[in-house]
């Protein structure tokens, strides 16, 4: 049984999935396992998939989003520890060894997240902290949890699944620990439905501000914020 499942949600990622498996393969940490879901992909990304058959679980669904795809990769997974990483995220080479040290030192959390880079933007985070989190969503999908705290994504949402994910680990008693380094990227153009600049919010009549500020009311009420 492998230590990490990693589990990669594939949805016409042609151009970056060969970046984003090579990291994976790269990583000095090397006890795991990669379970792509290929989401209905009308590209070549099942090809490139196929082209690694050997050394991943391949899942083929209907185009069902990404939530779906994480959760049924979550359900085949064997690991203790799983890992969702978007198939246009490139890992450091030192990511998930660093990741698993400190869950194996910190017994009392449950995930680990770390600053990263979107684009040309670096994302340098802070410390966990319950009462932020409640304020705003800033920790990325991608971050290693224990199995058995993972509560699945609320598939009914079309935006702030990560946001949505680590609230509700937060109300089962469930925290994150922080890893102040850049540990990956995520290239240009990908999607992260979490962030905004700053500068947006005072365009509140363009239509991707209110669908935005749509989203963010959805969680605010379902988790009481």
């Amino acid at each position: 049984m492998p230590e990490i499942s990693i589990i990669i949600p594939v949805y016409n990622a042609q151009r970056t999935l060969e970046k984003c498996l090579a990291s994976i393969f790269a990583q000095t940490f090397s006890d795991y396992e990669i379970i792509a879901v290929n989401d209905g992909s009308i590209d070549g990304s099942r090809k490139i998939l196929d082209s690694y058959k050997d050394r991943i679980k391949i899942i083929d669904q209907t185009n069902q989003g990404a939530a779906v795809a994480r959760n049924v990769g979550a359900k085949i997974a064997t690991a203790p520890f799983i890992i969702f990483c978007d198939a246009d995220i490139v890992m450091w080479p030192a990511m998930l060894q660093i990741m698993y040290d400190v869950l194996q030192k910190n017994l009392d959390v449950s995930y680990v997240y770390s600053s990263f880079i979107f684009g040309q933007k670096t994302f340098n985070l802070w410390p966990f902290d319950r009462a932020k989190l409640k304020q705003m969503p800033f920790i990325h999908t991608t971050s290693l949890m224990r199995r058995e705290h993972f509560p699945g994504f609320d598939e009914s949402l079309k935006r702030f699944q990560d946001w949505d994910l680590w609230l509700t680990m937060l109300a089962r008693g469930f925290t994150g620990y922080f890893i102040p380094q850049v540990l990956f990227q995520v290239a240009s153009g990908g999607t992260m439905s979490s962030w905004l600049p700053k500068f947006m919010y005072n365009f509140s009549f363009l239509p991707s501000v209110k669908r935005y500020q749509a989203a963010e009311k959805i969680i605010r009420k379902k988790h009481n914020l």
